[in-house]
């Protein structure tokens, strides 16, 4: 009985938090040990025999050239931290700068040399996956967050019918993805006399194939034909961009707004008292005092536009080629399309590291900013 008194108040906490916790270990934890499993071996339908690094090695062509191109993000994310954590801790900030440049220079060369072996080598339609989905995040992520703060910001004025706005802002984002792509797809069509050609039409533009150009946008934009990573995404891809920056700033949007209204008025007051614009406000007070709901933002939009397949599977098309096969799309063609469930739970590992990576650079960029007082 003494026993039961306790410690009756942890072992109700332990019931309570229970459900969750086998739910989430069941479909959350499980399924990421049991994919790294089935990476190692050779696995159509039923399992089939053991082949340890072997689809590692196929998909990356050189197992050390990835963990040496991890290294190299890690000594890219280390150049930032060195300069952030020590510029002003010495007197001499040139000495602090000339060492992450060097860490900086270091890390690129590392990196570029690694992924060059992984091209030539590796599995390189996987590979060209990695760099479409960077596309499709960064774009994405970049767009849904700024435009999310403006409109965020200017809801938060004294603006009449502001309740109407924010029911309109969540319209996209609780459209079913399917449907919405279906509409986009529309849109987006090639022929001239589709929506968004006869609308870029009133401006003197001339039609374009969106979803059905594989060039990449620089080119259309400059005339120019670049090469590799600089040559940016392909218009199709660019088309898919769009629609997921529809379909998730009004959700940012809502969210930042939220924050916002837990910021004290006494700060803007003084603000406005010592004569300090809108957009010093903005700037000084606004923006800064966001900083730990744009981390959320940022890290959690991040993974899921790395995540990214309802959408740009049906966006896709034929004439774009291989150019909107962002990495889930590449996963899903080798789990599904040819039933290689070891291959596919290899790409998702790997994707699985990178993301990791990924979370700890914005952790590393953001720590310094972060305000939660």
């Amino acid at each position: 009985m003494n026993f039961l008194r306790k410690y009756s108040d942890p072992i109700t906490g332990y019931l309570f938090i229970s459900p969750a916790v086998i739910l989430i270990s069941l479909f959350g934890i499980f399924p990421v040990f049991f994919g790294f499993y089935m990476s190692f071996h050779k696995w159509k339908v039923f399992k089939g025999r053991f082949l340890g690094f072997e689809n590692y090695q196929r998909i990356l062509g050189d197992i050390p050239s990835f963990w040496l191109f991890v290294f190299g993000l890690l000594l890219l994310i280390l150049s930032y931290w060195t300069w952030s954590e020590f510029k002003d801790k010495f007197k001499n900030k040139y000495l602090i700068f000339l060492l992450s440049i060097i860490i900086f220079l270091i890390s690129i060369l590392i990196i570029n040399i690694s992924w060059s072996n992984m091209i030539i080598k590796g599995d390189d339609d996987f590979l060209n996956s990695l760099i479409y989905t960077f596309y499709y995040s960064f774009f994405t992520i970049t767009f849904e967050v700024g435009l999310g703060l403006i409109i965020a910001f200017s809801l938060y004025q004294k603006l009449r019918g502001k309740q109407f706005f924010q029911m309109i802002l969540l319209f996209p984002y609780i459209t079913p993805a399917v449907m919405g792509a279906a509409v986009f797809f529309i849109i987006f069509g090639k022929s001239q006399n589709s929506i968004l050609n006869e609308f870029i039409g009133f401006f003197g533009y001339d039609p374009q194939l969106w979803l059905f150009d594989k060039r990449p946008i620089t080119e259309i934009l400059f005339g120019i034909k670049i090469n590799g990573f600089l040559a940016g995404p392909s218009l199709a891809l660019v088309s898919a961009i769009i629609y997921g920056i529809w379909s998730y700033t009004g959700y940012y949007a809502i969210i930042l707004l939220a924050g916002l209204s837990i910021i004290p008025n006494d700060l803007y007051d003084a603000a406005k008292a010592e004569g300090a614009s809108r957009w010093q406000t903005f700037i000084k007070i606004t923006v800064p005092l966001l900083t730990p709901i744009i981390f959320f933002l940022m890290l959690t939009g991040f993974i899921n536009t790395f995540q990214a397949f309802n959408h740009i599977f049906v966006m896709q098309t034929s004439s774009a080629g291989d150019s909107m096969d962002v990495v889930t799309i590449e996963i899903f063609d080798h789990f599904w399309g040819r039933v290689k469930y070891g291959y596919a739970a290899a790409e998702g590992v790997i994707l699985f590291i990178l993301l990791n990576v990924l979370a700890i650079s914005q952790f590393v960029f953001f720590r310094k900013k972060l305000n939660y007082e």
